[in-house]
């Protein structure tokens, strides 16, 4: 049974350009989906529809049966992992960790019990005292993993989040999501233009062309049975054959 959906999603910009055409995705709970497609594809927009920055001019989100469409976003209780960092320069990695719990008036020994705990599976635990300008790429970004995990939310959003990254961090951050999120079992929307890090770490990959899903599917899958031709091009496949219809 899906635990996240989205019905029959349009999306148009300035009531002229529709961006997502009828989208429909169901994800199960505790799966890693991944968003991939070129520029433009709409896979951003459906990220965003998602996480409540973007009402949908028709169509449904939901999370676990309950119609979410119109629920403003910080009432969704969603983690959100963007493409910078977005930590705050003037707090130590404890207290960026614990901002949204206090933003939530639990108890000192709550918030503390939770923010420990979410440190050590982030392997942050003896970072809790540096400031950000202290830290590596890998390790901020691992502090806004830390930030959106703690809160315990229904659903964890990352949009290209290893983007900032150099190429041997990307590998290493790529494993400790997929670490992390297979440790806590939390249902993750992953947005990527790259196909090397959507197929090593997805229990699933949607491929999206101009505001559609062209595939939906395991990675395995997608790379050795294309649906279309598109998602084979995408993909890297270069030979085609033209059949004509035999004649009658």
């Amino acid at each position: 049974m899906a635990y996240m959906t989205l019905k029959d999603i349009d999306v148009r910009y300035d009531k002229k350009k529709q961006v997502l055409k009828g989208l429909n995705l169901e994800v199960k709970e505790g799966e890693l989906v991944s968003l991939l497609g070129p520029s433009g594809c709409g896979k951003t927009t459906t990220l965003r529809v998602v996480a409540g920055f973007i009402e949908p001019e028709c169509g449904v989100f939901s999370i676990d049966g309950e119609d979410l469409t119109k629920v403003p976003v910080h009432k969704r209780n969603f983690g959100i992992v963007f493409q910078s960092y977005a930590l705050f320069p003037h707090l130590n990695v404890y207290d960026n960790v614990a901002f949204g719990l206090k933003m939530r008036k639990l108890d000192k020994e709550q918030i503390d019990r939770k923010v420990r705990n979410i440190l050590e599976v982030c392997g942050l635990a003896e970072f809790d005292h540096r400031f950000p300008q202290q830290m590596s790429g890998g390790q901020r970004q691992r502090v806004a993993l830390a930030r959106a995990l703690v809160i315990e939310p229904k659903l964890l959003l990352l949009d290209e989040p290893l983007s900032n990254l150099d190429a041997k961090l990307r590998i290493n951050m790529r494993m400790e999501i997929k670490r992390i999120q297979k440790k806590l079992g939390i249902t993750t929307l992953f947005v990527t233009h790259d196909q090397e890090e959507c197929f090593s770490i997805s229990d699933k990959v949607a491929v999206m062309n101009q505001g559609v899903i062209e595939q939906f599917d395991t990675p395995e899958n997608i790379y050795q049975r294309p649906d279309t031709e598109f998602v084979a091009r995408f993909i890297g496949f270069e030979n085609f054959l033209t059949l004509n219809k035999a004649c009658k």
